[in-house]
Order: C-alpha cells, then structure tokens, then sequence
C-alpha cells in the first residue's frame, strides 16, 4: 500500500494534479488556500486586491510580530471595500481549481486558512473530508484533525484548545495521527523564515505519548527547525510546505 500525504497547498494546483501519481490514495492535511505568500510576496489573495508593496508591509510587521500594526494597517487598506465578498470570491475561485484537482481517492481535513463551510460545495466524488474522524486503509486506521489554534494571525479556522482537543480525544488509537498543526514541541513549531513559534498542540503531543501511534504526520510550520523526529514510538513527521516544493511525502507499507 502507499499514500501520498500534502499539506499546505496554498494555491498550487498545478503540483496537486499530479500529487496522487503512483499511490492508492492521497491525503491533505489542509491550508488550500493562498492568502499572502511570504516567500514571493505578489502571491495570494492579498497582493492581487492591494499590490507587492503593500504586502511587503504586512510580512514586515508580521515577521516584526507587531501584530496590532499590522491589523491596522490591513484595516486602512479594506476601507470603503466590502471584505467578506472580497475575499469570498477568490477563496471560490482558488477552491473551484484546488478541488477539481484532487485525485480519486482523496482524504482531506482543514488547515487554519481554510473555510469549512464551503468545503461542500466543492469536495467531488471521491473526496472525503474528515475531521474528528477514523478511516481505515490497508489495514492501518488513520485519525483525521483539522484546523488551528487561535494565535495573534487571527486565520480564518482556528478554534479553542478545548475544542481542539475533543476532536483528538474522539480519534481513540489509531496508526496515523493526521493534523494540520504539529504536536507542541518546540522544534517542530518554530518557523526559521518568519522567525516566530507557530501553534502547536498539547493534546496531540499528550495523544503520542499515550496511544504511541506509528505515525504522526502534519504541515502549517513551512520552515521548521526540525522536518521530522521521534517522540516515543511515532514517527512524527512535517509533510508541508507542498506549494513550494510541489512534492508529496509517500508513506508505504
């Protein structure tokens, strides 16, 4: 059996039409969308409504972590424009593309820059979408967690620690623990590029340590200190950043 596994997609379908080449199956650990891309800032959804230079402003100060800058700065630039609808319409757009490039099968969660809600308007035949959820593949079960914790970027999909952690309770023992964000260690949360810690999760990390699954497989953190160590029994491994390298990690068995 192999399984191709992407995170971290932002927009490069191109690369994802070809992701499930030569595997049983795909899996996505969400961030399908392209918001702003802070290695080339005339990427995303932000530059095409505001421009190069004005991304450039925003990375700056969000590297800087001056958050409320930055929040400022990003309300002096929707001034007068109609934001949701703004953003709405290419989150469409991106998701019309993304989808449509999915292969057959292909089993998804969410990444904190996605939006659920419209997640059913586009998953195909052959799509599934999980989240607090097990599936079974050549006899390994794999546990699906989607989305981030709240954090100072304020992303589209982030939700409680407490919630966050219901949903891994809900998976039991499983083989493969899938998520988008990493278990809360410090090497694998740490961006080296934005130079900043991103979320991780405690409950996952407490998950590892009890259940010891074979596999703990993530994206969200594009430049770790560390792409892959082991807690334990597991194989904890950063399968992101999938649009810059347009490379699925392949796990077989």
């Amino acid at each position: 059996m192999r399984v191709h596994v992407v995170s971290d997609v932002h927009g490069n379908a191109t690369d994802l039409a070809r992701a499930g080449n030569g595997a049983d199956a795909l899996i996505c650990l969400g961030d399908l969308v392209l918001f702003l891309d802070y290695a080339d800032h005339s990427r995303g959804i932000f530059p095409d409504l505001f421009g190069v230079e004005n991304a450039d402003r925003i990375v700056e100060l969000r590297t800087a972590r001056r958050f409320e800058e930055a929040r400022a700065f990003g309300r002096s630039l929707w001034a007068g424009l109609d934001r949701d609808a703004a953003i709405l319409g290419a989150v469409r757009k991106q998701y019309s593309e993304l989808f449509a490039a999915f292969p057959t099968p292909t089993y998804a969660t969410y990444g904190n820059v996605d939006v659920p809600a419209l997640w059913p308007e586009y998953a195909r035949p052959g799509t599934t979408v999980l989240d607090g959820e097990r599936i079974e593949l050549g006899g390994l079960v794999f546990g699906f967690v989607g989305g981030g914790l709240r954090s100072p970027m304020r992303t589209p999909f982030e939700i409680s620690d407490e919630e966050y952690a219901a949903k891994v309770e809900a998976l039991g023992e499983v083989d493969v623990l899938c998520s988008h964000i990493p278990p809360e260690v410090p090497e694998l949360t740490y961006d080296t590029v934005a130079r900043r810690f991103e979320r991780g999760s405690a409950a996952l990390l407490d998950a590892i340590r009890r259940t010891r699954p074979r596999y703990s497989l993530f994206g969200h953190v594009h430049q770790p200190l560390a792409r892959r160590m082991r807690i334990g029994a597991t194989e904890c491994v950063n399968v992101g950043h999938f649009a810059a390298t347009g490379r699925p990690w392949a796990l077989e068995w």
